[in-house]
């Protein structure tokens, strides 16, 4: 069973999104986590959306490659990177099988995204981060907690297909496999990595548990 499809729904998402959509602003944390990095290094933006991140990057003048599975994402991307005059490369592909060469990127960031498939899914995902991160580079992501699955199953009826792999019933992308994990399986997950920042914390909606995480390559 494939289970990394959640991107068939996210680019629909992308081909409406509209002006003012929150998917159009960069994270604070993500651009805290930028402010500490040398100018000009080489950032992977691992499932970059419509690129609310890669193209506030690359404006800071970072040199930047926006990934996603999701040709619309790619193609407003590129649109809005020509627009802005925003030197940026966009690259439509699969997390699981990354189009570049080993130790290609200073650092990699994946905002709400490897944890989409399932267990296998991620572990070829990490595995492919490591192999682009060069040794000493960092990797800021977020993973869903554990924490978060009774607060799913009180939305909808779900099931789990797979170990901590779960597909809920009902609209948006949770009809799709998704991840959640507990801190001891998400640094298992990690090996070859150091652990330099974990923390559990709800997002904007109440029970929206994510793990945000600081990984040094090993």
């Amino acid at each position: 069973m494939k289970t990394d499809t959640a991107h068939e729904h996210w680019n629909t998402e992308w081909a409406e999104i509209q002006t003012g959509s929150k998917w159009l602003t960069p994270e604070p944390e993500v651009s805290d986590w930028a402010g500490g990095l040398v100018s000009g290094a080489r950032i992977l933006d691992l499932g970059a959306g419509v690129g609310r991140h890669a193209l506030s990057l690359a404006s800071a003048g970072f040199d930047v490659t926006a990934l996603d599975a999701a040709p619309d994402g790619i193609a407003t991307i590129r649109r809005a990177a020509q627009e802005g005059g925003v030197a940026l490369t966009a690259v439509e592909g699969a997390m699981t099988d990354l189009p570049f060469e080993d130790d290609a990127f200073d650092h990699v960031l994946s905002w709400n995204v490897i944890y989409h498939g399932d267990e296998t899914v991620l572990r070829t995902t990490i595995a492919e981060i490591a192999r682009v991160l060069k040794p000493g580079g960092t990797f800021l992501g977020t993973m869903l907690s554990a924490r978060r699955i009774p607060v799913e199953q009180a939305k909808a009826p779900g099931r789990e297909i797979s170990r901590n792999t779960w597909v809920f019933e009902g609209e948006g992308d949770k009809v799709h496999p998704h991840y959640f994990c507990n801190a001891a399986d998400l640094i298992d997950l990690f090996d070859g990595f150091e652990l330099l920042q974990l923390e559990d914390r709800e997002h904007e909606k109440p029970g929206s548990w994510h793990w945000h995480l600081v990984m040094e390559r090993l």
